[in-house]
């Protein structure tokens, strides 16, 4: 069964040009893990590979467009997706209107497990990413967290 899951929109502070680029390379995202998480995560320009509780999961980039979309797909997950995120002009200067879309291959009781969760978690990633272009710590991230380690 193929469900959807659409993030909120979120209005960044910046260029479509610049956070697009944050999410165009996956060492990136390895980058920014504490180093307690670095451990069995590889990561290429295309590609990020972990091993999260027990579970094997793998990302890659199937599709980018300059500054406006950005395709990535599973590669080795417990279930089929294809996330999508989307950097579309917001109409002032220096900000971008940023959302994401899941498609996933989810059997009727993983949906009901897990989608609820996912769709918050998407919200976070869109509040978080805002609070951060703003200079401001995202909820839900320890005090201590170097924001320095998130380039956008």
């Amino acid at each position: 069964m193929s469900a959807q899951f659409k993030s909120k929109h979120g209005i960044v502070s910046r260029y479509d040009s610049e956070l697009y680029m944050s999410f165009t390379d996956m060492r990136n995202f390895a980058a920014m893990l504490p180093e307690d998480k670095k451990q069995g995560v590889t990561a290429t320009f295309d590609t990020i590979h972990a091993n999260v509780k027990g579970f094997s999961i793998g990302v890659k980039i199937t599709r980018r467009e300059p500054w406006s979309f950005i395709e990535m797909q599973d590669d080795g997950a417990p279930f089929k997706f294809t996330a999508e995120f989307h950097f579309d002009p917001a109409g002032e200067p220096e900000k971008t209107d940023f959302y994401i879309v899941v498609y996933a291959e989810l059997n009727a009781m993983a949906k009901v497990m897990i989608g609820k969760k996912l769709q918050q978690a998407l919200d976070q990633v869109v509040d978080g990413l805002v609070a951060v272009s703003e200079g401001r710590m995202p909820e839900g991230i320890p005090t201590d967290f170097d924001l320095s380690k998130i380039n956008l």
